[in-house]
């Protein structure tokens, strides 16, 4: 039995799509049904329901479903086994990446894991859906690693490295009425517009939580795809903003002031891995940002 077409198997299991198992996989959707119907043939029934519009798991592809991620596991472990005997790390990682990352100095932390690992293939991925999605998408294991800006009680379930800790800042356009203070509280700018990420991306998810649990309501008026753009609406008078310190570090050009909140959410930037069936690859990479990206003392 090919290990191949058990992981097709699951992949479309998981998905219950040919077509996003496919992209999961990087890999023909053709190839991935094609397999999945090898494996049928070798257990001898239909593992899927299949139809124009839906797949869903037959009796018997739910009794293998558990069985197959075994068998992966089992090979996996077998992997990790030899790459520790020889100290030679190989295969493919995707790699889920979050904009506006330009201060962890990310192109020399891979540069460096690419010389030591060199028979590990990288490649780099976003998603529309901000932190929310790369969280899913590493449940899901569309993707292998990932960098996230989500809260930790958000993280359940996944391996955590957490490499910053920050706390959220305003923006206010020149003349605003507050620009002059030394620091204002998040209950004064309640009656501005503000300008956001959309929803799902994690600073968004932290600040809305957080004014949750403190009883607050904003008005968002604009939502930008892009963290370092935010600093450019501010100014050009289209709300005010809250986003971590370093955001506010980095904004360049006139018309943007930039005030401490007393009371404010805290940003916490994680890598995140699955807990189990890494890779040895994974594995690698996971050390590797351990020690170019220590976590906050």
């Amino acid at each position: 039995m090919d290990t191949r077409h058990l992981e097709y198997f699951v992949a479309v299991a998981e998905e219950l799509s040919f077509t996003r198992a496919a992209e999961r996989l990087r890999a023909v959707q053709s190839t991935v049904s094609s397999g999945v119907a090898v494996l049928e043939r070798e257990v001898g029934t239909a593992l899927f329901i299949r139809s124009t519009r839906h797949v869903a798991l037959t009796r018997a592809g739910s009794d293998l479903l558990p069985r197959a991620r075994t068998a992966l596991e089992a090979v996996g472990e077998m992997r990790r086994v030899g790459a520790r005997a020889t100290g030679t790390v190989t295969g493919s990682l995707r790699v889920g990446m979050l904009t506006n990352l330009e201060s962890l100095g990310l192109p020399a932390v891979f540069g460096a894991f690419h010389r030591t690992n060199p028979g590990v293939e990288l490649s780099m991925r976003t998603s529309p859906r901000g932190s929310t999605g790369l969280v899913d998408d590493v449940r899901r294991s569309r993707v292998d690693v990932a960098f996230c800006g989500l809260a930790l009680d958000d993280l359940t379930g996944v391996h955590v490295q957490v490499l910053r800790r920050q706390a959220f800042v305003v923006l206010l356009p020149t003349g605003h009425a507050l620009s002059a203070h030394a620091s204002v509280r998040f209950d004064e700018l309640l009656d501005d517009d503000f300008v956001e990420m959309p929803v799902g991306f994690g600073n968004r998810k932290v600040v809305d939580d957080w004014l949750r649990a403190a009883g607050m309501r904003r008005r968002v008026t604009l939502e930008v795809p892009d963290l370092s753009t935010v600093p450019a609406y501010v100014a050009a008078g289209l709300g005010v903003a809250v986003v971590p310190e370093q955001t506010a570090a980095e904004a360049h050009g006139e018309g943007v002031v930039v005030v401490p909140l007393v009371d404010h959410p805290v940003w916490e930037l994680s890598v995140i891995a699955r807990r189990e069936g890494r890779s040895p690859a994974v594995d690698a990479l996971l050390a590797h940002l351990a020690r170019h990206l220590p976590p906050p003392g």
